[in-house]
C-alpha cells in the first residue's frame, strides 16, 4: 500500500448514520409468493442454542447433528383492525380508500387518540370489491394490524400500529374480510423451517466519536493533544467538508434489514395437539420475563437490544437449493432441565 495512497477506514454503506425515526421498523417490500397476510411482529426475548440434524443437502454436514445458537422472539397474537386500499400512479401509492373493524381493542386507544365512532363496515368493503374488481393490478391492499403487549409480561401496554402487505390481492380480500377485527397468530402466517426477513431497531450507543463510529486509525504519540480524531479533514478545494470524511455523531439505533433467517422452531398452543414447549429458565429470562405466548426459535441473531419490536415478512430473495419442511430437533438448551 502506498503512503500517499490507501483505502478509506469505515464503510459508507449505511451512511447517513443517523436516529430512526421510529423504533416500528418499515417496510417497503412484500413478498408476492403467498397468499393472506405478508409478516409479523413480536417482541425479542434473547438467546439460547439448539442442536438439529443438518438437513441442508450438498452440505458438509448433512445427515449430522449440529448446533447452532437461536434467538428467541415472543409473538403474542396480533389484531387486524382495519385495511387499506392503495391505488399505484406514476409518483408512488396514492390511499384510495379503508375500512376498520366494528369493534376495536381498548388499547388502541392509547396508541390513537381520536378513534372514528361511526364505521360503515360494510359499505367500505363493498366499494373495496368493486374497485378490486374492476382492476386488481393497479391496487395494492394492506391490512392495519396492532400487537397486544398486554398479553406479554412486558410493563408496556401501548400497542404499535403498522401495516402488512396482503399477497394476490383477490384472495386476500377474502382472508382480510373474514379476519377483520379478529385475532391472527403466527402460524396463521408462517410455517416451521420458512425463510423469512427480519426488520428491527438496533441497539442505540449515542454519541461516539469517529474511532469507535468508523473504527479509523488512531493518531501517534506525538500527534498533538489529541489522538482519537481525524488527521485531515479534507483539501482546500472544494472549500468545504465533505460528507465522507468519518466524523463523530449518532451510533446505533438504526433501522435494519438481516435477510433469510429461518425459522427453527415454532411452538404454539393449539386445541388437538400441544404445540407449545416451557423454555422459561427459572424466574424468567433476564430482563424480559416469561414468554406466556406463542415463540419462534430464529436461526442466528437478530437486531435489537431485549424486548424490541421484531418485525418478520416471508424472505423476498430466498436462498437456492434451502431445504423444505421443518428441522428435526434433538436438543433445546433449557427444556426439561428445570
Amino acid at each position: 500500500m502506498s503512503k500517499w495512497n490507501k483505502p478509506r477506514r469505515g464503510s459508507l454503506a449505511f451512511s447517513p448514520r443517523k436516529r430512526a425515526s421510529s423504533q416500528v421498523a418499515r417496510i417497503r417490500t412484500w413478498a408476492k409468493s403467498k397468499d393472506g397476510l405478508l409478516g409479523f411482529a413480536g417482541y425479542k426475548v434473547g438467546m439460547t442454542h439448539l442442536i438439529y440434524v443438518d438437513d441442508w443437502e450438498g452440505s458438509y454436514d448433512y445427515g449430522k447433528e449440529i448446533f447452532s445458537p437461536v434467538t428467541i422472539i415472543e409473538t403474542p397474537p396480533i389484531v387486524m383492525f382495519g385495511l387499506r386500499l392503495y391505488e399505484k400512479t406514476k409518483y408512488g401509492l396514492r390511499c384510495v380508500t379503508e375500512t376498520w373493524a366494528e369493534e376495536l381493542h381498548r388499547d388502541l386507544k392509547r396508541k390513537i387518540k381520536t378513534l372514528p365512532k361511526t364505521r360503515a363496515r360494510n359499505k367500505d368493503i363493498d366499494e373495496i370489491k368493486e374497485m378490486v374488481s374492476d382492476d386488481g393490478k393497479s391496487f395494492e391492499l394492506r391490512a392495519l394490524v396492532h400487537t397486544q403487549p398486554r398479553l406479554t409480561t412486558l410493563p408496556k401496554k401501548r400497542p404499535e400500529v403498522m401495516e402488512i402487505g396482503i399477497g394476490d390481492l383477490r384472495k386476500g380480500m377474502e382472508i382480510a374480510e373474514e379476519r377483520l377485527g379478529k385475532e391472527i397468530r403466527v402460524n396463521d402466517v408462517f410455517s416451521n423451517g420458512e425463510f423469512v426477513d427480519v426488520l428491527a431497531v438496533t441497539k442505540g450507543k449515542g454519541f461516539q466519536g469517529p474511532v469507535k463510529r468508523w473504527g479509523i486509525k488512531i493518531q501517534p504519540r506525538k500527534a498533538g493533544d489529541k489522538r482519537r480524531h481525524v488527521g485531515n479533514l479534507g483539501p482546500w478545494h472544494p472549500a468545504r467538508t465533505m460528507w465522507t470524511v468519518p466524523q463523530a455523531g449518532q451510533m446505533g439505533y438504526h433501522q435494519r434489514t438481516e435477510y433469510n433467517k429461518r425459522i427453527m422452531g415454532m411452538f404454539y398452543k393449539s386445541e388437538d395437539e400441544e404445540k407449545w414447549i416451557d423454555i422459561n429458565p427459572k424466574g424468567g429470562f433476564p430482563h424480559y420475563g416469561v414468554v406466556r405466548n406463542d415463540f419462534l426459535l430464529i436461526e442466528g441473531s437478530v437486531p435489537g437490544p431485549i424486548k424490541r419490536l421484531i418485525r418478520m415478512r416471508p424472505a423476498i430473495r430466498p436462498p437456492k437449493g434451502a431445504p423444505v419442511g421443518s428441522p428435526e430437533i434433538k436438543y433445546i438448551h433449557g427444556v426439561g432441565a428445570k
